[in-house]
C-alpha cells in the first residue's frame, strides 16, 4: 500500500478518535435530563445542585491549583461573574425539567444555538443572513408545537423555565466572549472558579430557611438508584462533559464541536421516549422535528455574513 493511501485511511480514524468522545459528550447530556427529573423533586432542587457540584469541584480544584494560583484579581472577578450566571442556568434547568418532560427540556433548550447569533448580531449591530432569521422562526415554531402534545393549551411552568434557561445559557456564552480579562486565562482555572461561585450561590441558598430540604438531607435520604443518578450528573455530565471539551477543542474546530454537540435534542428525546416512556404526540413529534431543522439550518446559516 503506497505511503499517500495511508494518510487518506488514517484521517477518518483520527476524526472519529476527536469526533466519538464529543458524541457521548451530546448523549449524556441528553440523558442528563431524565436524570435530573428522576432524582430531583420541587423541594430538593437546590440541594441536588449542592450535592451534584460538591463531589467533582475538589477534583478539579486539585487539577486546577496551579492555574488558579496565577489567575489575576479581574479573572477571578471576571470568572466569579460567570459563575454567578451558571448559578441561574442551573437553577432553572433544575426547577425547569422538574416541570415538564425530559424530551421537551431537551428540545427547547436547543434553541440556545439560535438565540446567541441574534444576541451576537443585536450586540454588534450586523444584521443575520435572512435564511437564518427564517431558521430561527422555524424553531420557535416547533417550540410552540412541541409544548402542544396534547393540543393546544397554555406552554407548561417547566416549559417556560427551560427557555429562560436558553436566555441564559445565551449571556453566559456573549459574557465570556466580551469579558477580556478571561479571554487569555487557563480554561480549567476558569472554569473551577465559575463551579466554585456556582456552589457558593446554591450553598447560600440551601441555608435559607423555606428553599427546601438540606443538601446532607437529601443525601441520607438518596438510595442506591439516586446516588447513581448524581454520580452520572456530576461525573459523566460534568467532569467527563468539561474535560473532553478541552481536549477536543484542541483537536478539531469550534464548528465541528458544535455540530457534534448540537445532537443533544437527540438523545434527550430517546432517552425520555425510550426510558422515561415520554410520549410527544403528533403535534409534538411535528414541533420536535421543526426545532431539529430549524436548529441545523440556524447553524449552518450563523457563519454566513448577509
Amino acid at each position: 500500500m503506497s505511503s499517500a493511501v495511508l494518510p487518506a485511511l488514517a484521517r477518518p480514524r483520527r476524526a472519529w478518535v476527536t469526533d466519538l468522545p464529543l458524541l457521548l459528550v451530546a448523549a449524556v447530556w441528553g440523558a442528563s435530563y431524565l436524570a435530573a427529573k428522576g432524582i430531583t423533586t420541587t423541594h430538593t432542587v437546590i440541594a441536588v445542585l449542592v450535592l451534584r457540584f460538591a463531589v467533582v469541584l475538589p477534583a478539579l480544584a486539585v487539577a486546577a491549583r496551579r492555574g488558579l494560583r496565577a489567575l489575576s484579581r479581574a479573572q477571578w472577578r471576571g470568572a466569579g461573574l460567570l459563575g454567578l450566571v451558571l448559578s441561574g442556568i442551573f437553577l432553572l434547568e433544575t426547577y425547569g425539567v422538574v416541570h415538564t418532560s425530559a424530551t421537551n427540556a431537551g428540545l427547547i433548550i436547543s434553541l440556545t444555538m439560535i438565540f446567541t447569533p441574534l444576541a451576537e448580531a443585536a450586540v454588534t449591530r450586523v444584521r443575520p443572513p435572512a435564511a437564518f432569521l427564517a431558521a430561527a422562526g422555524l424553531s420557535v415554531a416547533g417550540v410552540v408545537l412541541l409544548t402542544q402534545g396534547g393540543g393546544f393549551t397554555s406552554p407548561s411552568a417547566g416549559d417556560l423555565l427551560m427557555l429562560l434557561a436558553a436566555l441564559a445559557r445565551t449571556v453566559h456564552v456573549l459574557l465570556m466572549a466580551r469579558i477580556k480579562a478571561v479571554q487569555d486565562a487557563d480554561s480549567l482555572s476558569l472554569t473551577t472558579v465559575q463551579l466554585g461561585s456556582a456552589v457558593a450561590v446554591f450553598a447560600v441558598l440551601a441555608a435559607v430557611p423555606g428553599t427546601g430540604a438540606a443538601p446532607w438531607t437529601v443525601a441520607a435520604d438518596f438510595g442506591a438508584s439516586e446516588w447513581a443518578g448524581l454520580l452520572f450528573l456530576a461525573v459523566f455530565c460534568t467532569l467527563f462533559a468539561f474535560f473532553v471539551q478541552m481536549w477536543s477543542v484542541r483537536r478539531t474546530s469550534p464548528s465541528r464541536v458544535s455540530l457534534l454537540l448540537g445532537t443533544e435534542p437527540l438523545w434527550a428525546a430517546a432517552t425520555g421516549i425510550a426510558i422515561g416512556g415520554e410520549r410527544l404526540g403528533a403535534l409534538g413529534v411535528l414541533g420536535a422535528v421543526l426545532v431539529l431543522a430549524g436548529t441545523a439550518w440556524g447553524r449552518r446559516r450563523a457563519d454566513v455574513t448577509p
